[in-house]
């Protein structure tokens, strides 16, 4: 127990509206962590904040700031390049929400002062922690094809940004961690229903191992669904997010006389060919909160001076993506209009 009060980190928190709200709850369960307090500019939220959690609220970004050692960005996108930089030119760590700021410019910007700042960073790409995607990491080898569909209920809150930064990029983050290639081409078409902005697009990533990636978000659905599926050689992977499950079927060649299971499914071809065998799993998922999975992922980063888990050049490349995509679908609606 004394190890870990030498480790403890002091963290405060910028922004406790409904995330920074659950962000506090889980900082408050982590041990590697003292909660020193919050800071958030609606003063009647702060109130009842500093109330409901019993902890401190500062009266500015800059006093929360010299009051910790560590900051979790939790501030509407359009804030985090600033917040960020203050953070940086104080040499403090930080966590900072997904997507990492509102444009390319401004993470090429983010990423340099953090490398003149010397100080740990992590993007909160938080299904990179879910417990279903954890369990079938170790499955996924080189994929071939990948569909993902990431529909929600509609929700007033959010629509003022488009569907593509609001739900999608959770997914071009998982393709790009599992692909490991670089985009060769990119296709896509968005419709605005409801709001100004896309609320339900689809792109196609074409990427230069030959892997292509389809990927659907929508946030005017009738029921919510985060699914991905992944195809590779001699294996088919599918993850549901909502459901925090998972499940592997593998093909692998046998000598159907040597199969000691009289129910396993063998494909026997009428060429000759070897015979194959259809293996069904259902990898166990831990029951595990994924925001408090990466807030502690981000204090044994800075405690064993190792790099984070979703570093700030993942966070830049999946906004890149996402802002591309988002291009491609604002030009297509606007020469609809004309």
């Amino acid at each position: 127990m004394q190890q870990n009060t030498h480790l403890m980190l002091k963290i405060g928190v910028l922004g406790a509206g409904h995330l920074g709200k659950i962000h506090i709850k889980c900082l408050k369960n982590i041990e590697d962590y003292q909660l020193v307090g919050f800071y958030d500019p609606d003063r009647e939220n702060a109130e009842r904040v500093m109330e409901e959690y019993g902890i401190e609220s500062y009266p500015t970004i800059e006093s929360l700031l010299d009051a910790v050692e560590v900051v979790d960005i939790v501030t509407p996108t359009i804030s985090h390049f600033e917040c960020a930089a203050k953070a940086f030119d104080r040499k403090k760590h930080v966590f900072i929400e997904k997507p990492i700021v509102a444009t390319t410019e401004e993470s090429y910007k983010l990423i340099e002062l953090a490398n003149k700042a010397g100080v740990k960073v992590q993007v909160g790409h938080v299904e990179r922690f879910n417990p279903a995607f954890l369990a079938a990491r170790p499955f996924i080898n080189k994929p071939l094809f990948i569909e993902g569909h990431r529909l929600s209920q509609f929700n007033p809150r959010g629509t003022d940004v488009p569907v593509i930064l609001d739900l999608m990029i959770h997914d071009l983050d998982i393709v790009l961690s599992i692909v490991q290639s670089e985009v060769k081409n990119i296709s896509a078409s968005g419709v605005a229903v409801v709001s100004s902005s896309p609320d339900i697009a689809n792109a196609r990533i074409e990427f230069e191992n030959g892997c292509v990636a389809n990927l659907t978000a929508s946030r005017i659905s009738l029921k919510n669904m985060r699914k991905i599926r992944i195809f590779q050689n001699d294996a088919y992977v599918s993850v549901d997010f909502l459901e925090k499950q998972s499940e592997i079927v593998r093909i692998k060649t046998v000598d159907p006389s040597k199969v000691e299971d009289p129910f396993a499914m063998i494909l026997e071809p009428s060429d000759g060919k070897e015979a194959k065998q259809i293996i069904f799993e259902k990898p166990e998922s831990e029951n595990i909160n994924a925001i408090e999975t990466e807030l502690q992922t981000f204090a044994d980063a800075i405690n064993k001076q190792t790099e984070p888990t979703v570093s700030m050049m993942d966070g830049h490349r999946a906004l890149e993506l996402a802002n591309t995509i988002n291009t491609i679908i604002h030009d297509q609606m606007a020469q609809q209009k004309v």
